[in-house]
């Protein structure tokens, strides 16, 4: 059953990575949620490097947050990636869930990161 699970989680994010590809000018926004926490990072297939990461383990990101695997967490590492990005002067991404559903801290971080500036 456990392994069921997976194997369509790794369906899905083949699916999806089959049409999303990041650039330089463009690069992907990459999403994973575990059970307590949720990490993000921007990256460039067309160069293969992390151009920048934010997760609720960051110093900064966790000092604020009395639980990590809330939507209120997820909305913090949002806005702290989109920060990130403006910083590195990334303007626009492509977001990947990951394989993971649109919904709950998924859809929150992204809608965070929307509100602070970063174009999807």
């Amino acid at each position: 059953m456990v392994a069921e699970r997976f194997e369509k989680r790794a369906a899905r994010q083949r699916r999806v990575r089959r049409k999303v590809r990041g650039s330089d000018l463009c690069p992907r926004l990459s999403v994973y949620r575990s059970l307590k926490h949720i990490y993000v990072q921007v990256i460039s297939d067309q160069s293969g490097r992390t151009l920048t990461a934010v997760s609720t383990q960051d110093a900064a990101v966790k000092g604020g947050l009395p639980n990590t695997r809330s939507l209120a967490a997820a909305k913090v590492v949002g806005k702290a990636i989109a920060e990130r990005c403006k910083e590195k002067g990334i303007q626009a991404v492509v977001f990947d869930r990951n394989g993971f559903l649109y919904h709950g801290r998924v859809k929150a971080l992204a809608d965070a990161a929307r509100e602070a500036g970063l174009k999807f």
